[in-house]
């Protein structure tokens, strides 16, 4: 049977004082592999360790051990990316929304992050230790005004970056009147553990990790020999890694019997390493889960000034920003190495009409929630609310922060 696609007339009348609560997106998903492969879920650090993040939650008419595949942050950071990669292929829609840029200047020409793709959006301390014609960013007026929004207007930020208004923002580092904004899109990917008994987190499965080196399966050089190699290679090292090279060469040196003192090349990627199990390996699930929900509720704290109709407009707008951007996330289901899913049905979309009643609507499409998108834009510019073109607030990077830059995690 055929479904109706959400249209703004829908939009409109569920952001309006009393509408629905929200908007959601639920996929059943499985092993692209089938039933019988396991999967990688998410990592977090626990001290030392690396674990997986179990919780107890309510599967159909009993609680059940599920572990966390795709965390909140995760999901919202693959439909920031998602939406702008569309930007970057100039999908109509994508290119109008407007955006902040930081613009590092290095050696090998600019690099450019953009406010979808930095945590804080444009309060993240990359933007803050900006600078815009010359001086530094919180002289700047344009800047000021996004940082001075309130719960009554946040105009600013709707129209220079919107980015902030639905996936959330803090400007955190401020001594006062921080703009704190809470999430309006939420997303998560949790499979159902096949294995029900109790201490069954305990009993994941552990998987092995090596490296082979076609050409010998141990290097060891002598201090003098591998001190050049590491002097050659030192501006490509991390300084923790230079450090550590540095280290065994020095300790190597003061040994008594320099004929048998060597030091192994394997910091700098010669020689195999010997295949080790980690604790964190994959799980297997009866049952994988996508969940999106947009929060009209929360769009609906967001005020634009005192016209209730140029409020509705704005929220109505990123209401279309928020459907476009789980349209783009669901589209590519790319998660991370031995965790390749597939969908096992079609979304089902479902918008809350209050009172337990709700409404279904067909999935959501990249090629719809375009054509939503720019419905709202163009509904927004009527209402005298936005305008988005497209425009970019640039910002010039700190060079001291990209000349320091390195790819070690921090400590």
């Amino acid at each position: 049977m055929s479904q109706n696609t959400i249209t703004l007339a829908d939009l409109i009348e569920n952001v309006e004082l009393g509408g629905g609560s929200v908007i959601t997106s639920i996929t059943e998903l499985e092993p692209a592999a089938g039933p019988h492969a396991s999967v990688a879920p998410a990592k977090f650090v626990d001290g030392s360790k690396s674990v997986f993040a179990y919780e107890n939650r309510y599967i159909g008419d009993s609680a059940q051990k599920v572990v966390l595949i795709d965390s909140k942050q995760s999901e919202l950071n693959r439909a920031e990316a998602a939406i702008e990669q569309g930007r970057q292929y100039g999908d109509e829609a994508a290119v109008k929304i407007p955006r902040a840029v930081v613009t590092y200047k290095t050696e090998n020409g600019p690099v450019e992050y953009t406010d979808m793709e930095l945590s804080h959006r444009i309060f993240d301390g990359h933007f803050r230790a900006g600078r815009v014609d010359g001086k530094p960013i919180t002289e700047n007026d344009q800047y000021r005004a996004l940082r001075n929004c309130t719960p009554a207007d946040m105009s600013a930020l709707l129209n220079t970056a919107p980015a902030a208004l639905l996936f959330g923002a803090w400007d955190s580092t401020r001594k006062s009147n921080q703009v704190r904004l809470r999430s309006a899109l939420v997303g998560e990917i949790i499979g159902v553990l096949a294995d029900q008994d109790p201490g069954a987190e305990h009993r994941q499965a552990r998987r092995g990790g090596a490296r082979v080196d076609a050409v010998a399966a141990s290097v060891k050089l002598a201090p003098k020999d591998m001190e050049s190699l590491v002097n050659d290679q030192a501006n490509e090292l991390s300084p923790g890694n230079l450090k550590k090279n540095r280290d065994a060469i020095a300790a190597a040196s003061k040994a008594k019997n320099k004929d048998t003192a060597h030091v192994s090349a394997s910091g700098i990627g010669l020689g195999s390493i010997p295949p080790s199990l980690e604790e964190t390996g994959a799980v297997a699930c009866r049952r994988i889960i996508r969940s999106w929900v947009l929060s009209l509720a929360t769009l609906r704290q967001l005020r634009f000034g005192t016209d209730e109709k140029k409020n509705v407009a704005a929220r109505a707008l990123l209401a279309a920003l928020g459907l476009n951007a789980i349209a783009r996330a669901e589209r590519e289901l790319y998660i991370r190495a031995n965790c390749d899913l597939i969908e096992s049905a079609a979304p089902v979309v479902t918008l809350d009409q209050r009172f337990g009643e709700k409404k279904p609507f067909a999935p959501l499409t990249v090629e719809h929630t375009d054509q939503l998108l720019l419905e709202a834009i163009e509904n927004a510019k009527k209402a005298g609310v936005a305008d988005w073109n497209g425009q970019i607030f640039n910002v010039d990077g700190n060079s001291s922060i990209i000349a320091n830059a390195t790819a070690e995690d921090a400590e």
